[in-house]
């Protein structure tokens, strides 16, 4: 479903849900999914916005998502990481009491997420209902349903609460999804602690074999990995007969007919349950304008979106050669005194192909839209509608050869990390297709990222590719990473 909300009818939507009378006294805290692959997110700008003079807001919770796909490429990532964060939320207008908090988490893998919980129990008082806000393919869905099947929701509501649709297609979201929020009484906070204590004590060991097959596949999914638990498990009803005279008075021949009434009802919340509750909102994401999977079909979006552990490719350039992420972006190495390196940190479905200056242009008018450049995909037919690449020049001056200086960032296909010799400057011309946004960004997210690399591979300009282990956040560890 090709389904699309303009960002101005959704800050309409949004803002209207915002803007009614504040329930229990306090007005909504909005939680903000920040993909941490997109930053500086093109969308957060917008949130300042919707808390106008008229909304009564608790404030913004950044959530940042999707930190599993990322390696740490050397000791402290996690705090640069947030570093960013906070930075874009500065830069966006979100300082002082507006922002709430910034945390990082993996909604996919559960990395974080026992802490985003106990940091949102602990606004319970500060607080109204909570609308979750984030662009298209932030994450925002598959964290609802995480905490729908945690402790920040009540236990009774994942039986009876729709999940969110979860897709790469933009507005999937398609209606107010919603649940109860469990009131975090201090008796539920300490049984809540002992949980998450005794769970911390446990090994990988000490597992059951069908909890060990799940954290194995989460950890091919992503690097950093986390369980998240349910204290609170739902009441078994008592069993209840329910006698029905006319039910007991068939013969041997007849079946006991169901009542058609009683077939198909749906479970609900009684009216004590929800009468005081705070909601949970989900809300359709907001659509990125100028971005590259604004062209791509439903296949090359799967093949664009990285979905497990990110696995960095480093190549050592010369002057004169020139990079192709897929046909989605393109780097030229125009001049320069010494050889650089070019991480890409980007789907390991994507490929990366390496060229002369002289073949560049030869290599894209051949194999755009087939098997070598992959995306798009559907031969000259397709190409004929996707836009061309257009040309930014780049100037960078290198730090040394351990800290990358700059990140190119071609829209959501993804970056390229450039290391070069220290002082050492280099003259680079940069391409992505017309109508979405390239991105110099400094300082890069992982700026030791070319040190996550193996041997090189000779006759060639690539390094072999080396993945780093994942690591479980809420188990005791059997060895130090």
């Amino acid at each position: 479903l090709r389904l699309r909300l303009p960002p101005d009818e959704h800050r309409r939507v949004v803002s209207a849900a915002l803007q009614r009378p504040p329930r229990h006294g306090r007005g909504p805290l909005l939680l903000y999914v920040l993909d941490l692959l997109e930053l500086p997110d093109p969308v957060l700008p917008q949130v300042p916005a919707l808390l106008g003079p008229g909304v009564p807001s608790s404030g913004v919770l950044v959530v940042g998502n999707k930190v599993d796909l990322l390696p740490a490429d050397a000791p402290g990532h996690l705090g640069r990481l947030r570093k960013r964060v906070a930075e874009a939320c500065a830069r966006a207008g979100l300082v002082g009491a507006a922002l709430v908090d910034i945390r990082l988490v993996s909604a996919k893998t559960g990395f974080g997420m026992e802490g985003l919980v106990s940091r949102l129990q602990h606004s319970w008082k500060c607080t109204g209902d909570v609308y979750l806000l984030g662009a298209t393919n932030s994450g925002k869905s598959t964290l609802f349903n995480t905490l729908l099947r945690s402790d920040y929701c009540k236990s009774r509501a994942p039986d009876i609460v729709d999940r969110a649709t979860v897709s790469p297609w933009p507005g999937t979201t398609l209606n107010l999804l919603k649940f109860p929020i469990i009131n975090p009484t201090c008796d539920r906070i300490f049984r809540r602690q002992e949980r998450l204590k005794e769970e911390a004590t446990k090994t990988e060991d000490e597992l059951s074999s069908e909890e060990k097959k799940y954290l194995n596949h989460l950890k091919k999914q992503g690097y950093l990995v986390g369980e998240v638990g349910r204290t609170f498990q739902r009441q078994k009803a008592s069993p209840v007969v329910d006698f029905d005279p006319d039910m007991l008075s068939y013969s041997i021949d007849e079946d006991p007919k169901h009542s058609p009434k009683k077939q198909g009802e749906r479970e609900e919340f009684t009216h004590n349950e929800v009468k005081d509750a705070r909601w949970c909102f989900d809300t359709p994401g907001i659509v990125k304008e100028d971005c590259v999977l604004n062209l791509l079909t439903e296949k090359e979006v799967k093949l664009v979106l990285p979905t497990v552990a990110i696995v960095p490719r480093t190549f050592i350039l010369k002057p004169g050669t020139a990079l192709f992420l897929a046909a989605l972006g393109r780097i030229d190495y125009l001049q320069g005194e010494k050889s650089a390196w070019f991480s890409v940190v980007a789907s390991n479905l994507l490929p990366v192909h390496i060229t002369t200056l002289s073949n560049a242009d030869t290599i894209y008018e051949k194999h755009a839209g087939r098997e070598l450049l992959k995306v798009p995909m559907g031969g000259e037919e397709r190409m004929k509608e996707f836009p061309p690449l257009v040309p930014q020049d780049i100037t960078l001056k290198g730090i040394g050869t351990t800290e990358a200086v700059a990140d190119i960032k071609f829209s959501s296909a993804g970056w390229v990390a450039v290391t070069a010799h220290a002082e050492e400057e280099l003259l680079l011309r940069a391409y992505t297709p017309k109508g979405t946004t390239l991105v110099v960004r400094e300082p890069p997210l992982l700026p030791y990222i070319s040190s996550i690399r193996g041997s090189r591979i000779a006759g060639t300009a690539a390094y072999r590719t080396k993945k780093p282990p994942s690591f479980v956040e809420n188990l005791k560890t059997t060895g130090s990473r």
